[in-house]
């Protein structure tokens, strides 16, 4: 196939993904590939938007906040505004995957210190019935 553009099944393997998946993102108007009759043609640029799209949500990126930071970057040539609105929305998610952290570390000591005393109050009920 010509190197600057890729059929769905090359877009699947390359990027690990599904011709759903490619679909899915085509409807939501995230990609836009050529369309000859039934057949899926992707350009770079698909794989650009592609590998931003995975990466956005990777880190938990809503599809609108991926789909702003697209039209950012087909809109600015110098990509400053796009790179301004990504910054802010990767903080504002650091902070909440951090937050989401620490609930969880307290979360998962909190079972641990429950099993133990499970596993304690179970051992002693144990003995009892084997001394009874």
């Amino acid at each position: 196939m010509n190197e600057n553009v890729m059929t769905i099944r090359e877009m699947c393997d390359l990027f690990e993904v599904t011709p759903r998946t490619l679909r899915f993102y085509e409807a939501k108007e995230l990609l836009f590939p050529i369309r000859e009759g039934q057949k899926r043609l992707f350009t770079r640029s698909d794989r650009a938007r592609l590998k931003l799209i995975l990466r956005g949500k990777r880190f938990g990126f809503s599809l609108e906040e991926i789909r702003q930071l697209l039209d950012l970057y087909d809109a600015d040539p110098d990509h400053v505004t796009q790179l301004t609105r990504a910054h802010d929305i990767a903080q504002e998610r650091l902070a909440d995957m951090e937050r989401q952290h620490t609930e969880l570390t307290e979360a998962i000591t909190d079972l641990k210190h429950q099993l133990d005393r499970g596993a304690a109050r179970l051992a002693d009920l144990r003995i009892r019935d084997a001394a009874a």
